[in-house]
């Protein structure tokens, strides 16, 4: 788990197809390697590897078939990538619940310098699919949403989720590998953890769904609702 605040940049070098090093920036490696061990996990442009490796200035991770498949690590390693170690228990949480498990990818259609914050916004790749299935139900204006790993809070949306816009700050700018991206530039996207639970709560049909999951129950069980979620507490 993690927060989607960036603690510093790395540069990233494949070592074959599924294994990776990376090298953090000079003065950044005790946020990120301070106490790591081998098996831990650490975000990388916010797709969560696992260490198998630790070097006196960076890491070698490991990705599935899976991973390279959905994120840029299989076709993009230009550049810096954000870096972020795994949340501890008792730690901060300053931006929002970040898994690490990247949806999609989309493309940085513009980015505009509004006032002292950038607007940038963000399309589908030309093979749209998996924004379609895994980004667009759930693209929310201001709600959450992590590119590159960075936590960001959605200023604007297209109705039909075919886009959408984030402001970023100087500091969230100037401190991860947001301010490197040009037109056309590939980005990892996770949309919201809790919204994804709240859309399955609400497409359960509670007459099957629910009562083949509590198979040895008789009694009725009510629909999920927004009314429903409402009174439980769930605003």
């Amino acid at each position: 788990m993690f927060t989607g605040l960036i603690q510093a940049l790395g540069t990233i070098e494949s070592l074959g197809r599924s294994r990776f090093q990376i090298a953090c920036q000079v003065g950044a490696t005790d946020l990120i390697l301070g106490d790591l061990a081998i098996g831990d996990s650490v975000a990388v442009n916010g797709v969560c590897l696992t260490v198998v490796e630790i070097m006196p200035r960076g890491l070698v991770a490991e990705a599935s078939p899976e991973t390279l498949g959905r994120t840029t690590l299989g076709s993009d390693l230009n550049g810096y990538v954000n870096l972020e170690a795994s949340l501890r228990a008792g730690s901060k949480l300053g931006g929002h619940f970040v898994t690490g498990h990247v949806d999609a990818i989309a493309t940085l259609e513009a980015a505009v310098s509004v006032g002292n914050s950038w607007e940038m916004r963000f399309v589908p790749p030309s093979d749209a699919d998996l924004w379609n299935q895994q980004i667009a139900p759930y693209l929310v204006a201001k709600g959450s949403i992590a590119v590159n790993g960075v936590s960001l809070t959605i200023s604007e949306c297209d109705r039909h989720s075919r886009w959408f816009a984030v402001a970023v700050i100087p500091h969230t700018y100037q401190n991860t590998n947001l301010c490197t991206l040009e037109t056309g530039s590939l980005v990892n996207l996770e949309a919201d953890i809790l919204g994804k639970y709240v859309a399955k709560f609400l497409s359960i049909n509670s007459t099957d769904s629910v009562n083949i999951y509590h198979q040895q129950s008789l009694t009725a069980t009510p629909e999920i609702t927004p009314e429903f979620l409402s009174e439980h507490g769930f605003n």
